[in-house]
């Protein structure tokens, strides 16, 4: 898959690498040009570097990898994304982890929806030092990676770049609901910087009280 990278930052250096590892077309775009190809000539493996149009009109898809206040500014100057596959993993979150900066309005996923992209939420529940795993993997299980989007054939293509990672991706329903996973990610986050186990509060799913959803 040829995958166009925005952002030249941490996370887009754990993604970029996994992937073009994995025999990925990767090409890394940033407003300073000079970081993008600097780091593609970390992740190797045939990776190119340049703008941020570069990058969004080189991938099949597309993984938009800045800090959230970025994310207009970096958008627009990606040009038209009408119709591609945009994963999106920003957080709009920032200390004391009480509030989502897009306030009551629409998530940060459905605020990229509006360039006419095809957006699937995912990766947004770790730090890249979970992505720079081989593979992640805790307590013998991989790790869950819970996908929302819209479009079939998008979230087709993501859970590809999941499977690649040595991760199982997760059904997290529409994009409308990427801003309960948003707010997830904060709650969790401040859970984390208060020297707490989010994984304690989750009991096994037989013990969850709702009924699970079975194959026709």
């Amino acid at each position: 898959m040829r995958i166009g990278v925005l952002g030249a930052g941490n996370m887009a250096d754990a993604l970029a690498t996994q992937w073009a590892r994995k025999g990925h077309e990767v090409r890394i775009g940033a407003r300073t040009p000079g970081k993008a190809v600097a780091l593609a000539e970390r992740v190797g493996h045939g990776s190119a570097g340049g703008t941020l149009r570069d990058a969004a009109q080189f991938g099949d898809a597309v993984l938009l990898a800045v800090w959230y206040d970025g994310v207009r500014d970096v958008l627009r100057e990606a040009g038209p994304l009408a119709g591609r596959v945009l994963i999106d993993c920003t957080n709009p979150m920032g200390p004391p982890f009480e509030r989502l900066r897009t306030g009551g309005g629409p998530s940060a996923a459905r605020r990229a929806a509006v360039t006419g992209a095809r957006v699937v939420k995912a990766f947004n529940l770790c730090p890249d030092s979970v992505w720079r795993m081989t593979p992640p993997e805790f307590g013998g299980r991989p790790l869950g990676v819970p996908l929302c989007g819209d479009d079939a054939d998008a979230l087709a293509a993501v859970r590809t770049l999941v499977t690649d990672l040595g991760c199982v991706p997760m059904d997290g329903g529409s994009l409308e609901r990427a801003g309960l996973l948003e707010a997830a990610t904060a709650f969790m986050v401040g859970l984390w910087v208060a020297g707490e186990d989010p994984s304690a509060m989750l009991p096994p799913p037989e013990y969850s009280g709702v009924p699970r959803r079975t194959g026709a």
